[in-house]
């Protein structure tokens, strides 16, 4: 007799709150206090004067391969890339500390959205080691000084949910349409331009 065990470990996801999703108050409030987590000011003309926009640029997609290969979750890219530019809005950072930065970025955006989060460990080895964790830990309590500790900013993929229930689309499209909207988030905050005030 052959024993068959079909049992998968889903990640665990709580389901949108209805409450919350149907009330427009809350989409409200998104729009309100969205510009409260957003970089103040062109951090290439005012604030950095060794990083350069194709180096965020490649941090970015870095990061977002990162993000992919881990399977995190679709919130955790987006989130990342708010920390690491609101952290560049006042702080000046050297060229050599920019991978460094965005693996603490994504460490912090993982312990807030994930399950089970990245690893600082596992964050240097995508570095290829030339960072140590006791450097990233070190970082994370910098990266929280300077962003104040508010980490719950308002990103793009916030308003998805409350966008799509708005929209007249088929229920057997949706979970696609869901996609491309996460893809080109996560295109957007690759990108330098969508930075543009």
């Amino acid at each position: 007799m052959e024993l068959l065990c079909c049992e998968v470990d889903p990640m665990r996801r709580a389901l949108p709150d209805p409450n919350l999703l149907y009330d427009d108050r809350v989409l409200h409030n998104l729009l309100t206090i969205e510009e409260r987590y957003l970089p103040q000011c062109s951090y290439f003309k005012c604030v950095q004067k060794d990083i350069q926009p194709f180096m965020r640029r490649m941090v970015a997609t870095w990061m977002l391969e990162v993000c992919e290969e881990q399977k995190c979750e679709e919130e955790v890219f987006p989130l990342a890339m708010n920390y690491l530019d609101r952290f560049l809005a006042v702080v000046p950072t050297r060229k050599c500390h920019l991978q460094l930065l965005g693996a603490v970025c994504m460490f912090l955006a993982s312990k807030l959205k994930e399950t089970i989060p990245l690893t600082a460990e596992k964050l240097c080895i995508y570095t290829d080691n030339s960072i140590k964790p006791q450097e990233l830990l070190e970082w994370e309590l910098v990266v929280l000084g300077k962003l104040k500790w508010n980490l719950a900013a308002v990103t793009p993929h916030d308003f998805i949910e409350h966008i799509l229930r708005k929209l007249p689309l088929p229920k057997d499209k949706l979970l696609l349409i869901r996609k491309h909207a996460q893809t080109f988030i996560a295109l957007c905050a690759t990108d330098l331009t969508s930075l543009a005030r």
